[in-house]
């Protein structure tokens, strides 16, 4: 006959006599055993007998399952709730041990459910707080910071292009980026699989000499991964240079502009200026063609030709901006100083939150902001990923927007004159159309009227003064 296993109920022990308010020697005077006995059933280093389970029910009055608990079975419930937070991910937590963790350490386990609760009640806060427009006293954003850093400059920085230029007629001397790395650098080139890159689209191996490059990477995101290492390798001095005037709170606003300015120097690389800029004007700045005369993608090439203001050379200033299918914002980049360059975007009347629905297909569109300034916009979704069966991919939608004044040069304007243009505002907190059915919240500054007698057809209803 096979024995009865031992339960140890060490952690619940302690809870009970805790919340009874009793201490060890209490408790023991009261089930007539000694105290060090009691010391030893709550560290689990003796099971708790069914006897005594029923003197502790009896002494107490206590009901048996009240006793006996689930286990921790919520706890640990709780617990593996908690630790499926992205942020854990990369740490290997087997669901036993975490079993363990609630079950015989309940106190620590609920320190680490209330500092998680806290963090998202924080998490959340931050995130309301960012969604506002003025920026908080006590928040550092380094996204917002490096984003400054680049809209101050117009996200021009001739002195990379010229820096990507020497390194652009180098390359194509030896054969291509690849030779080239091969001969300055003696670093070979490899394609790995993505199980082997480990979640790394690129990654310099000076272990064996090699630039180890994804293999699921499509031909322009492969080519700019090379064009990236190469800036790495060669522009440091040069990125240092610029971001030496920066002024940042923080090393990682410092990081993402230093991040930011690797990848200009890379396209910078791969559509050289003078070149590029001889291009966009002979193809009338279609988007696609230019693209495929430098074997770059779509979003790679918009990119660029926000860049395009060196003293002497400007072209037509763009500004650039991505967004998820959600909404959110992921980059933006000003060559023009444009009104909503900081927070415009989300304005649903625009339409590159709309091209989801028309996947790859560019769409154009006339605007005009509430003070009537007008300008031209084409959009069209990207996608980020992919390249295999089940391969994770993201799609986005880009946006480029130049001064009314600039349209004309573009091939997009030919068949499209600049009449009825699309009402938009830079964000609805402020923008000061009033009949607008697509506000989301009323205007700063601006008082929302009662609706006890009268409602409109927009969401709100504010007063003029």
């Amino acid at each position: 006959m096979a024995k009865d296993r031992p339960v140890y109920m060490g952690p619940r022990l302690r809870r009970l006599r805790r919340e009874m308010g009793l201490t060890q020697a209490d408790m023991a005077a009261d089930l007539e055993i000694s105290a060090s006995y009691v010391a030893l059933l709550e560290r689990n280093q003796r099971p708790l007998t069914a006897d005594m389970l029923l003197r502790l029910a009896r002494t107490y009055k206590l009901d048996m399952a009240e006793v006996a608990g689930d286990g921790g079975a919520e706890q640990t419930a709780r617990l593996h709730a908690v630790l499926k937070d992205p942020m854990f991910a990369d740490i290997d937590l087997p669901a036993l041990a975490t079993g363990d963790v609630a079950v015989n350490y309940p106190g620590i386990t609920e320190a680490l459910l209330r500092l998680y609760t806290s963090y998202r009640e924080e998490h959340l806060a931050l995130a309301d707080r960012g969604a506002g427009l003025e920026p908080q006293a006590d928040v550092v954003d380094p996204v917002a910071e490096s984003r400054r850093f680049l809209a101050a400059r117009r996200n021009s920085f001739p002195s990379l292009d010229e820096l990507a230029e020497k390194l652009a007629i180098e390359a194509e001397a030896e054969g291509g980026l690849a030779d080239w790395l091969r001969v300055r650098h003696n670093l070979r080139v490899r394609r790995l699989p993505s199980d082997v890159m480990a979640g790394s689209m690129r990654r310099l191996d000076r272990h064996r000499d090699a630039v180890l490059l994804d293999d699921a990477l499509d031909g322009a995101s492969a080519q700019f991964q090379l064009a990236l290492q190469v800036a790495y390798l060669e522009m440091r001095k040069g990125f240092d240079a610029v971001l030496k005037d920066g002024q940042f709170s923080g090393e990682s606003a410092r990081r993402l502009a230093r991040r930011a300015l690797a990848s200009y120097g890379a396209a910078a690389i791969l559509m050289p200026y003078t070149a590029f800029a001889k291009a966009v004007e002979a193809r009338r700045y279609d988007v696609e063609a230019i693209a495929r005369q430098f074997g770059t993608s779509f979003e790679q090439t918009a990119h660029r030709l926000t860049t395009l203001q060196k003293p002497g050379q400007e072209r037509v200033p763009f500004f650039f901006l991505r967004v998820d299918p959600a909404g959110n914002v992921s980059k933006r980049l000003d060559g023009a100083g444009f009104p909503f360059a900081r927070h415009g975007g989300s304005c649903p009347l625009w339409s590159v939150h709309r091209v989801f629905a028309t996947p790859r297909t560019v769409v154009t569109q006339w605007l005009e902001l509430p003070d009537g300034q007008r300008f031209f916009s084409i959009a069209r979704t990207v996608t980020a990923g992919g390249g295999g069966w089940n391969a994770p991919k993201v799609e986005r939608a880009i946006a480029l927007c130049c001064a009314a004044e600039h349209a004309h040069r573009l091939v997009y304007t030919q068949d499209m004159p600049p009449s009825d243009p699309t009402p938009i505002g830079v964000t609805c907190r402020l923008c000061h159309r009033p009949a607008c059915m697509a506000r989301s919240a009323p205007p700063i500054g601006r008082d929302v009227l009662p609706d006890d007698f009268r409602r409109t057809h927009a969401p709100f209803g504010f007063a003029d003064g």
